[in-house]
């Protein structure tokens, strides 16, 4: 009996790994490319930091303001993603179990897990940030 049930459930058991797969990699390639973009944004506003710095501004202060355009941009790219898998819930239908393809417990958790990602890829360039000296930064142009 265990092999037939195990027969009956590989086929939705492999969607369901493949799947999963691409989650993870989906959700590795937007942390990625949450980084690149601050990381060029933090290099882009380097006078203006080291201006900022230079007027006294605290590393926190820096942080907070690379951190909030990480916010806006992981609740944007939220909004947009959860519409749009809100739309594309009759695909995934049958491939789930036990659950409803409009669960919100699951649309809350892939966003708060988004959201958590985009702040650990915006951590790294809010922290380079705060390294900026701030004479070599008003030199730079």
């Amino acid at each position: 009996m265990d092999d037939v049930v195990f027969r009956a459930t590989a086929e939705p058991r492999f969607h369901t790994r493949l799947l999963g797969t691409f989650a993870v990699l989906a959700l590795i390639l937007a942390a990625i490319g949450v980084y690149g973009v601050l990381g060029y944004s933090v290099a882009q506003r380097t006078h203006e930091i080291g201006v900022r710095m230079a007027l006294g501004a605290r590393a926190a202060a820096i942080v907070w303001m690379v951190l909030r355009t990480t916010l806006w941009m992981g609740a944007a790219g939220v909004v947009l993603g959860t519409a749009g898998a809100y739309a594309a819930t009759g695909l995934l239908t049958p491939y789930l179990f036990e659950t409803t393809s409009t669960d919100l417990a699951t649309f809350a958790a892939v966003a708060a897990t988004m959201l958590a990602a985009a702040l650990a890829a915006g951590a790294i360039p809010a922290r380079r940030a705060t390294r900026i000296d701030p004479l070599v930064a008003l030199r730079h142009e």
